[in-house]
Formats: structure tokens, C-alpha cells, sequence
């Protein structure tokens, strides 16, 4: 199955260089130059990944990331001249991936492509599936996490985050191993993916996300999850 990559810039001569790589490695591109037509296209194509420049002429990219939450599951890889950490955090809060500040190396962003698109094709989980905790229900094999009854929505990234400490109940698991297995190899020195993730899944997961019952971080070392 050809791979779908939507890539929103309003730079016409980056546009067509990503294009071109993209296309080179046997992925159909998708292009829009607007915030509005990012989501117009994102909803017409399901794409596989969405590649996304910040500083669009209608709309901020922040805002199409939540525009984007609730009903899109494809990762997004955040494209941008903003260097600031503060930036990165808020792109990463609202739902992005990964960050890669431009100018970039073409290796570089076929590297993180590479990685996001795994993200996004996890495998179907075999063996016992359905972890059950007072708050809410895992089911492996689905990739869903209930809660009260209702399904709550994950993205690929918060998914493969909770996914790995949830299959060693109990066991600490290292930040290095979550960056490796998560986002892959290179990000071992990302820690601050994991603080804005773990952040949001306690939100949606945890009673009182101030004082977790169920991901718990080990200062330093890593996050552990307890049932």
C-alpha cells in the first residue's frame, strides 16, 4: 500500500524539494499552503503522516495541530524556523510528533520521516491484550484506552509512549528505552518529548495529573507504570 504524506508550507521552493524526496523514496504527496486547506486536505486523504510548517498566512500551525486532534490519528512532523524550547514544547503539546528546525539536512528529515511513519504502523499486538486499572481499561490489541465507558483518543506518539511501560507493569523503564523504541534511534537526548508526553497522558488518564497513581516518573532514571 503507497504510503500518504501531507505536506502543508507556504514556501514554494521547499515545498517542491519535499516533494520531491519524498516522492523519490515511493510516497504519494499531498500539498497545501494554508491552514485551511491543510485540514480540508488532511480530512479528503486520511494521510499516513503530515509534515507541518508553523508560521502559515491564515492560521498558525499550533492551531491546526488542535484542529487536528480528536479525529486524525496520522503523526505530524513539525517543520519550522522557531528555535525557542518554549516553542517546541507547545508544538509538541498540541499534538506534533516531532520537531525539526529548518534549515535541516534532507538526511536528516528522511531520518525523521522514516521514524514517524513507525510510529504511526505500530504491528497488532499479540498475547494478553486488556490491562485494567480503577480509571481506565488498555486494550493492547486494539491500540484503544477506554475510560468511564467513553474511548479516548490517543495519538500515535501518546499511544506508543503508554504502550511500552503499560507491557512491563511495574518495572522502570528507562527514558533511553522509550526515546529508542518510540521515536527510534538519534533521540536519545530528547528527555523533554518525554516530560511534554507524559504530561498529556496524565491529563487524560490520571485522576489528578499533580499526583500521578498510575505513571509514575523516576526522577532522573525514567517513568514506571503501576496498575
Amino acid at each position: 500500500m503507497t504510503t500518504t504524506v501531507l505536506v502543508v508550507d507556504d514556501d514554494p521552493q521547499l515545498l517542491r524539494a519535499l516533494r520531491i524526496t519524498l516522492r523519490a523514496r515511493g510516497m504519494t504527496v499531498v500539498t497545501a499552503m494554508t491552514a485551511a486547506d491543510a485540514l480540508a486536505r488532511a480530512a479528503d486523504c486520511s494521510p499516513d503522516l503530515i509534515i507541518l510548517d508553523l508560521g502559515l498566512p491564515d492560521m498558525d500551525g499550533v492551531q491546526v495541530l488542535h484542529g487536528l486532534q480528536g479525529w486524525s490519528r496520522a503523526p505530524v512532523l513539525v517543520l519550522s524556523a522557531r528555535t525557542d524550547s518554549s516553542d517546541k514544547v507547545e508544538a509538541l503539546d498540541a499534538g506534533a510528533d516531532d520537531y525539526v528546525t529548518k534549515p535541516f539536512a534532507m538526511d536528516e528529515f528522511a531520518a525523521r520521516v522514516r521514524a514517524a511513519l513507525r510510529r504511526g504502523s505500530r504491528p497488532e499486538p499479540s498475547g494478553e491484550a486488556v490491562i485494567e486499572t480503577p480509571g481506565f481499561t488498555i486494550d493492547l490489541r486494539a491500540s484503544t484506552v477506554t475510560r468511564e465507558g467513553r474511548a479516548l483518543h490517543l495519538t500515535p506518539t501518546e499511544w506508543g509512549v503508554l504502550e511500552i511501560l503499560a507491557r512491563h507493569p511495574g518495572r522502570l523503564v528507562t527514558q533511553q528505552e522509550i526515546l529508542r523504541t518510540v521515536w527510534g534511534e538519534g533521540y536519545q537526548k530528547e528527555t523533554h518529548y518525554l516530560r511534554v508526553y507524559m504530561a498529556q497522558l496524565r491529563r487524560k488518564l490520571e485522576d489528578d495529573s499533580a499526583a500521578p497513581r498510575h505513571l509514575i516518573t523516576e526522577p532522573g532514571r525514567g517513568y514506571r507504570f503501576v496498575v
